[in-house]
């Protein structure tokens, strides 16, 4: 089995390794590790954080309640 290089989900750098393959160059995929995606694993601890107590309650109620009503 070959080593496949791991496909991109940015359409840009899967563009540059289509053509890297397909002209024989040695291509080298590099993961994206500019961090984008980690602000929205961070996002809901770091806004919980910064509520208080009687705050988080009050947003928890009220999604409890936009779930259980009809």
């Amino acid at each position: 089995m070959t080593d496949k290089p791991k496909r991109s989900r940015d359409a840009n750098q899967l563009a540059h390794m289509i053509v890297g393959i397909a002209t024989g160059d040695d291509v080298e995929h590099e993961p994206d590790t500019s961090g984008q995606r980690k602000g929205g694993l961070k996002g809901g601890k770091a806004r919980a954080d910064k509520l208080s107590p009687e705050e988080r309650s009050e947003i928890a109620k009220k999604a409890a309640k936009a779930r259980w009503d009809d």
